[in-house]
This record gives structure tokens, sequence and C-alpha cells, in this order.
């Protein structure tokens, strides 16, 4: 830990002469020893590789199964029908996946290009991927740091960190420093600068300590190559459901066989019908309608500004209850504001428009100085310059006091810069005839070296009774997690040297400056609340800071609800994971403990979400359930690693995103209860004739017709369903809630069995016009083809008809709207037009084994087509009355 050792511990050990640096041979032979500095990224899946992944999934097996058999048995179109849907579904994988993983380019890309390094005496340029442990880095204001250093020299050092630790504000870095807690935060290690971050202020040296995989940024690329491909919920249950269906139509073929072997039928005649069934029992078309349904799915979401990048990411957002959030950028706005000022007896908070100058003298005189004391400009709505500096310059042009304007009536003459020891800065600005000194800095530093006060435009001493006033204001913007800072001036009519400038002051008040909370968050807060999520706050931050922040925008109630990331430290995993649900805030914390807290809401059973921009955030969003990066902040680190970007950058949108990810869901599980439903009736029909040897209502091709013409249309316009209204007033789904909960299962059943039952009644009534019956023997294929084609009809039209129950299980047909989802009104027409199609064109017709009906039978078959429907929306009204 070299945070913990002094300068002189760290050369010795890495045997190195400051004044010198390494020589050109001993860093040779380092960086054939250490190698290049550059972070290393995993072999990228190819695009086969990644087309051959599609297939890892139960329900592909079963499917490729039943295209074998149909292919051993000579039913060439049913193969090529099924391998089509099977390619289908991989293609549109592949197209959402490819180029995914961009996350290791990006942290490659950040590394500095060049860097100014100590060796052979004698300070030059060079590569930074050729930087190696012991050398010497000399840094300045606007360069990247190389390489992890432990700093050696330090004079007034700021280094902007909050890509790696979240922070809003360039961390003040002191090269004497020591920091002996070996559970020092990387915020809090004053003595290092880590690789990629970039100084803003003043001048240092450190000596390299870790380069590449090695440092800071390489343990997360490490973590972002960690291999964590988990499934969704939906492709859990996918996985389920393709099981089941494996085992049924096993099962199916084993019961056939042996009911056959009992009734002495002819095997391979028996065969080929349990082959019907297991055809019946698989949903062929589900693995596209899924892949359909989540693509649409995606492109409606990237119209409200969230771009997915994997699939099944759609789903798993309704699944979400826990959103984990990075506070800087994501809640707040990464941009130091100034909330508060006070002057003697007179506190005001800073409005959010442009101000008229109507102040009274102190303010005035507060702001003017707070404004030339600073090296930042405003113009255009950009600031350069620190944080802090831009924010004092903001205000002033809120109160019609620009920069600009200022600066050229007082012009600057002279300066005691800031530093970490004085924790002040002063500027020397000409004021009328003679000068005055303008000092702004920490106000308890301040008050020691002033003797006077400014009071309603008078200068008064500096009592203590005065002092104590400033200071108690000074505390309570402290307890609302404001950074305060103090004004003091002093007029002179000569020109004192910056080491005199600083002396008996007269005190005009102070300013308090937050990283202020998105406007739009506290709204999305609450509706996520509402909806049953809990939002969580992780950051680099400071504890108070992040809990007030918390506080204001409803995430945590009090300070007892936050954890530091060393508090985190002192619990086993399984003792963090039993106690997260108590806590709201995490603060102060690293990469590593981001991951851990996302890993032990996990394993309390939670689906997670991790929202962030920065690339300390990345590891955390591969974690996650689901990875929402920032568009517009975010680093191309984060982008990569995450499942979802957000292009406004806006965190009402997860929760946009998030009511989306349920009605998606929702649809999914209504084209699966559909398809299960209408393939359920298939096998009863199917299973019955066989049971009581009747002839079989439905051939193979008759079935596959079905499943993947006739079935698909609705169940695609089934998952386009405009969705449920109240869908955010539920509590989130259980993620180990199969399809059939809730209800769901009996009403597949419900609606299975008097699809099977209707088909079967209207076989039975198409042999009977003809004489015969279901247990008729030798019966002629003219009369099997016409009682089929009614089977086939009162098949095919009921489970297009029932598809319009399925769209609510609680609301009628009626109450929703009949004509509120057009795309199922267009499937239902376009499904009889077809059904009209296959029966009249004679070449079809042949092909399938059908004929056309009299016009009575057209009215039966049209009235058993309705049965289902019509029962489902009564069991519907008798348990909305109940």
């Amino acid at each position: 830990m070299w945070f913990a050792k002094s300068q002189e511990e760290a050369l010795k050990e890495l045997n190195v002469n400051p004044v010198l640096g390494l020589t050109s041979s001993e860093a040779q032979a380092r960086l054939q020893k250490y190698g290049e500095n550059k972070l290393r990224g995993k072999t990228k899946k190819s695009l086969l590789s990644l087309f051959f992944g599609q297939f890892k999934d139960m329900l592909i097996y079963v499917l490729l199964g039943a295209s074998i058999i149909t292919l051993i048995i000579g039913e060439y179109a049913d193969t090529l029908i099924i391998l089509f849907v099977v390619i289908l579904n991989a293609v549109i994988g592949v197209l959402q996946e490819y180029k995914a993983e961009k996350a290791i380019e990006a942290l490659q890309q950040m590394a500095t290009p060049r860097s100014l390094v100590r060796r052979d005496g004698k300070v030059k340029e060079t590569r930074s991927e050729e930087i190696v442990p012991g050398d010497i880095v000399v840094l300045d204001a606007g360069r990247y740091i190389p390489a992890d250093l432990r700093l050696i020299e330090s004079a007034n050092l700021q280094i902007e960190e909050s890509a790696l630790t979240g922070e809003s504000v360039p961390s003040e870095k002191e090269a004497n420093a020591l920091h002996e807690d070996p559970q020092t935060p990387l915020g809090d290690r004053s003595n290092m600068a880590f690789m990629s971050t970039l100084v803003t202020n003043g001048r240092g040296e450190g000596v390299v300590v870790a380069t590449a995989m090695n440092t800071e940024m390489g343990k997360i690329a490490k973590i972002l190559d960690e291999d964590l491909e988990e499934m969704t919920p939906l492709q859990k249950r996918l996985d389920e459901l393709g099981r089941i269906l494996g085992y049924l139509a096993i099962a199916i073929c084993l019961i056939m066989f042996t009911i056959g072997f009992i009734q002495k039928r002819d095997l391979f005649e028996m065969f080929l019908t349990a082959i019907s069934l297991a055809v019946a029992a698989i949903p062929e078309g589900l693995p596209a309608i899924v892949a359909i349904v989540l693509a649409l799915g995606v492109t409606r979401m990237s119209k409200i500004n969230a771009i997915v990048k994997k699939l099944p990411a759609v789903e798993t957002l309704g699944s979400v209850n826990i959103i984990c959030s990075d506070k800087t950028g994501t809640l707040t706005q990464n941009k130091m504001t100034v909330v508060k000022h006070y002057t003697f007896g007179n506190l005001k908070d800073v409005p959010a428009e442009d101000s008229p100058s109507s102040l009274d003298k102190d303010t005035q005189e507060l702001l003017k100085t707070l404004v030339l004391c600073s090296d930042a400009t405003y113009e255009n709505g950009q600031g350069t310059g620190d944080p802090t500096e831009i924010a004092l310059v903001v205000l002033g042009d809120r109160y019609k006091l620009s920069k600009q304007i200022l600066s050229a009536e007082y012009k600057r003459v002279g300066e005691n810069p800031f530093d970490s020891d004085r924790k002040l800065m002063s500027t020397l600005n000409e004021e009328g005839k003679g000068y005055r000194v303008h000092t702004k800095g920490a106000i308890d530093n301040l008050l020691k070296i002033s003797k006077y006060a400014l009071i309603q435009g008078e200068i008064v001493p500096l009592t203590e009774e005065i002092k104590n006033q400033f200071l108690m204001i000074a505390e309570e913007m402290s307890d609302h997690a404001l950074r305060v800072l103090g004004a003091a001036f002093r007029d002179t009519d000569r020109l004192p040297a910056p080491e005199e400038m600083e002396q008996d002051l007269t005190v005009l008040g102070l300013v308090g400056m937050i990283d202020p909370p998105r406007l739009e968050v506290k709204d999305s807060i609450k509706e996520a609340k509402d909806a049953g999520i809990t939002p969580v706050m992780i950051t680099g931050d400071h504890k108070n800071t992040a809990a007030a922040i918390a506080k204001e925008l409803g995430i945590a109630d009090s300070l007892d609800q936050a954890l530091t990331g060393a508090e985190i430290n002192s619990f086993s995993d399984e003792e963090f994971a039993r106690r997260i649900n108590n806590y709201r805030v995490f603060a102060r914390v690293s990469p590593e403990h981001k991951v851990k807290i996302v890993k032990a809401f996990k394993a309390q059973g939670n689906i997670v979400s991790m929202t962030g921009d920065g690339v300390n955030d990345a590891p955390s969003l591969k974690t996650a359930d689901i990875g929402v990066a920032m568009g517009i902040t975010g680093t191309d680190v984060a982008k990569g690693a995450s499942d979802m970007i957000l292009t406004d950058d806006n965190f009402a949108t997860i929760v946009h995103a998030i009511r989306e990810g349920r009605n998606i869901y929702s649809n999914i599980k209504k084209s699966v209860i559909f398809l299960f439903s209408c393939n359920l009736g298939e096998i009863i029909a199917i299973f019955l004739s066989v049971l009581f040897f009747w002839p079989v209502p439905l051939l193979p091709t008759q079935i596959l017709w079905i499943n993947l013409l006739t079935d698909t249309l609705p169940a695609i316009a089934l998952g386009v369903d405009p969705g449920d209204k109240d869908i955010m007033k539920a509590k989130p789904r259980d993620p180990k809630e199969g399809f059939f909960a809730q209800g769901a299962g009996k009403r597949a059943i419900t609606g299975g069995t008097l699809i099977g039952l209707l088909t079967l009644i209207a076989f039975y009534f198409g042999l009977s016009e003809y004489g015969f019956s279901l247990s008729s023997r030798n019966i002629p294929d003219e009369v099997l083809i016409y009682a089929r084609t009614m089977a086939f009809v009162v098949l095919a039209a009921s489970q297009l008809f029932y598809a319009l129950s399925m769209r609510n299980d609680r609301k009628s047909i009626l109450s929703i709207g009949l004509f509120t989802n057009k795309y199922l009104i267009g499937a239902i027409i376009t499904g009889l037009v077809l059904q009209l199609g296959i029966i009249s064109i004679p070449a079809l017709a042949n092909a399938f084994k059908l004929q056309w009906l009299s016009g009575r039978d057209w009215l039966m078959v049209i009235a058993f087509a309705l049965i289902p429907v019509v029962i489902n929306e009564l069991i519907k009204f008798i348990k909305h009355r109940i």
C-alpha cells in the first residue's frame, strides 16, 4: 500500500534516484519485466460465435430435435419451417449484441499518449506505453496521469478524479501526507495520483508504482473482463418452459406408443401420430415471437431516449426492484452551484434565474470579491477552470456582476495563489486611486487573520460575537452538505508583497455551494417508490454530502441509512448481504465496493439496476442485472459495460423504461399463455382421439400451419399491446414467478380445454353429416377431409377470437376497447383470410388435405369458434362481481 509509505521508502523500494530518474537501460529492462503500460482486453466474440451462442436455449434444442424427426419421416416442409424459425431467432439476437463489448477499448483510449518523464537526469517526453515502475513522472496542469504514482513533490496540486471516484470537485494532493489506515478510500489518498485522471492545477512529481493492469484503472478493466453472463428472468422462464415442453413431448410420445401397443395399432402410424402430438405440444413460433416483441420494444424505447443494447435487457427492466444510482452527474448536475450567501444578519437563497442587480452594499461587495478572486471564466454558458470558481463566476453573472466587466474595471496587479496549508487565495486589484486585496477561502482561517467586518455598509471591529455568528452560519450550511467559502478584503495605497496581503482583513461574508440535484429526479424517485422500487445512492463523495442530497430527493430519511466504504469493509460478505436492506446511501466507495453492493442486493433475491456515467461505475454496471449508462456525460467505458444507454441523461427516463419493461413482460406473458392455450387445445383434440380409438382430427402439416402462421400473428399483436395504464401501481414482479403464476395456468388450461373439445365436436359434426361417427371404421378419405376441414377451421378461428380475451386477465374486451390494439384486429382478419385462402385455393387445399364447406357448416364452425372467448369473458365478469 504505497499511500502508507513515505516518499523515501517508495523511492528506496523502487530503487530510483528522484534527481536522475531511471537510466535508459534500466527502463528498457523493466519494460521487458513488467510489459507495456496499456490495458489488455479479452478476445472479443466473432460474429460466428455470437450466432452459435444464440442456440444455447432449451426451447431451441427441442425445436432442433423436432426438425430432425420431421426430416427422418420425410416431412421436409416442416423441417424447413422449423429451421427458418430457429435461424430467424438467432439472427435477431446477433444483430442486437454485435459491437456491444467496447469497454476495454474505451479504457485503452483513455490512457494518455505522451508524458513527461525524468530519465538519465533529463526530463523528456515519452509514450505512456513505455512508462515503467520506478519512472519519475513530471506533472503540470492539463496533463493526464499515465500510471499510478506515489507523489514525491507537490505544489498546489489538484487532480480531477470524478471519473474514478465520483467526486465533483478536484482532489487536493499533498506529497508529504501519509495514510496509515489500510482502508483509506481512493478519494482520500492525497499522496497518490491515478492513471487517466487529469491535473487541473499546480504541479508535482511522482514515482510510478503501478502500470497497466496493476493500476486502479486496470483493476476496473479486470472486473469488466470477468464473464458475468447471467440469464435474465425472461430467459430463465423461457428455458424452464422449453424444458417443460420438451419433457411433455417425450411423455406424449411414450404414452401414445403405450396406448398404441395396448390397442394393437400399427406402430408406424402411431409414430406419425406421436409426431403430430409433439408438434402440437411445441409452440414453434415462440422464440421468434419473443425476439420480435423484444426488438419492437427496443424501437419504442429508443423513442423515449433509452437505447437498449441486448434484447432480454428490455424485459429485465420490468422486474427491477432496486435502482442503484451514482450521485454525481446522474442524480445531480455535476456542476457546483452557489445556493446560499450570507453577510452579517442577512442569509439569503440564490434564485435559480438571473436576478436584478439591486443588491444591498454588503452582498454586492461579497460577490465582487468572490468574482475578482477567481481564475475561472464563464462565457456563452461554458465555464473553464476550477468547478468551485466557475460557480462563483456564475453567481456573479446572475447578479449582473460579470467577471469580464469587473476584471476590466478593477485590473489585477498581484496575487497569492491558493495552497492547501493556508486554504486561502488572494488577488490584488486596482481600486480607485489605490489597491484592494480580495481574499477567499476557509471561513475559520479567514476569521483568524481578520480584524474587521463589513456590516450594513460600515466597517466595524470584529468581535467574538460577530465571529461566532459567522461560524454558526457556516456550521448550519455544512450540516446541509454545503461547501462553505468565506470572503474578505483590505484596502491599501501601496503594492504589498504576496505574503503581506492576508493581514488585518475585513470579513464580508460567506457562500454555501453544492452539486445540486437534477430538477426532474425527485418526481421520478417518488414514482419509482410508488411502483415498489427502492432507489439507492452509491457515490465516492463524502457521507454527509451524499446523505443530504439523498434526504432532499427522498431516497433516505436519516444519516443512519448511510454507510461508508470503510464501514463496508468491516463486514463479511454474508453479514453485509444480510444488512444491505437497512441502507439507502453508500458513500466514499471504490469500484470494488460498488460491485460488492450490487452483489449483496442480488444475493437477497433482488433484480438490480445500476445507473452511472463514470469509469468507476463500469464494473458495477456490468455486474448489475441491468446496467444503465448516461449517453451525454457518460464515458465510453460506462457505455460499453452497460445494457442500456440514456441519450438524455435523465433519471426520469429510467422510470419510463421500467414501465415499458413491465408492459413488455406482460405482453410476452400474454403471448405465451395464448400459445400454450392453443397448443393445449391441439394436444387434447389429438390425445382424446387416440385414447378412444377415434380418427385423428388434424394432420401434422395442418397443426404446423396453425402453429406457425395462424397463432403467430395474434401472438405478435399481443406482444405489442398498448399495455395496462395501471401497471406502475403494482409492485415489481417476483423474478422467481413463472409464466403460469397468478391464475394464468388455470386460464390456459380452461381455454385450451374448450378449444380442444370444440375442435373434436366440430370433427364429430363433420363425420355425422355423412352418416359416420367417431367410433366408425373404414371412413372414406373424402369424409375425413371434410370433417378435418371443420375441425381445422374451428381450431384456427377459436384461437384467433380467443386472442381478444387474452389482452387483460381482469378487464373485459369492451372496457379496454375492442379496437385499441389495431394490430390484433388486423392479425385476426389476416388469419381468417389465410384460412379461407388455404381452403378455397385448390393447390393449397390439396396439399393440406382440406375442402370447401357448406354455408350451414360455416355458420356452425364460426359459432363454435366464438364459444371460448365468450366463456372467458363471462368468467372475468363473474370474478369482477365477486
